[in-house]
């Protein structure tokens, strides 16, 4: 299962799976979600020749639709990595880093609270990329249970942006460790109740794929989403 607290797109997975053994779990991960969308939603995903990531020009161009994703929802970009200072300053997304890395950030602009929309790092404190680690602890204002249920969200979404614009998603499905604990019923909970919220928000629209909405409940509200 996914672990809480600042989990981001280059954490190392927890319990690595050999190939050989995949299709199979991706298979009994299936079987445990009810037929319907959200079993549609998890084969999206979980395509066994995605577990790679890109690399060459294909690397190339995912990295271009995510640069063009982050501009169409109101991200602007600047150069550098965000090993620099911060993935997001609160003003502008770093663009040197890999596809998945920013349509992460992309998901966390979507599902932050308004205030935080246009706080370092969103508020949620530092990230593994993150260089200036004090300045977004500092800035951190969101913490414990929210944060971790935000994190979640924001891991889904991004595979999910990952898997609209053919990315391989799987590789990220993996990194972000929820097939972690696989053979447990609650892990494919977590991925169905995750996607739940995604969709009681309208981050995903009924056949669970990524909207471009920006969330205007703030922190502390009545968005049970969230």
């Amino acid at each position: 299962m996914l672990q809480p607290s600042r989990n981001r797109p280059s954490d190392m997975i927890l319990t690595p799976i050999e190939a050989d053994r995949l299709p199979a779990l991706l298979e009994r991960f299936a079987l445990a979600l009810a037929e319907g969308a959200t079993r549609d939603v998890f084969r999206r995903i979980a395509r066994p020749e995605d577990a790679a990531r890109a690399s060459g020009p294909a690397a190339a161009a995912h990295h271009r639709d995510a640069l063009a994703l982050a501009s169409h929802v109101g991200m602007a970009v600047r150069p550098g990595r965000p090993s620099l200072d911060f993935s997001w300053s609160g003003k502008a997304l770093r663009g040197d880093t890999e596809a998945y890395v920013l349509l992460h950030e992309v998901a966390h602009f979507q599902l932050a609270a308004p205030l935080r929309r246009h706080a370092i790092d969103f508020g949620l404190g530092p990230g593994p990329e993150t260089g200036d680690r004090a300045g977004a602890a500092a800035a951190a204002s969101l913490f414990n249970l929210p944060a971790e249920r935000e994190e979640a969200m924001a891991s889904l979404l991004g595979i999910l942006w990952e898997a609209a614009l053919g990315h391989p998603a799987l590789a990220s499905f993996l990194d972000q460790n929820w097939l972690e604990g696989a053979e447990r019923p609650g892990t494919a909970e977590h991925f169905r109740s995750t996607l739940a919220k995604l969709a009681a928000g309208g981050f995903v629209d009924a056949a669970g794929r990524p909207t471009t909405l920006l969330r205007t409940a703030p922190d502390g509200g009545q968005d049970k989403a969230l």
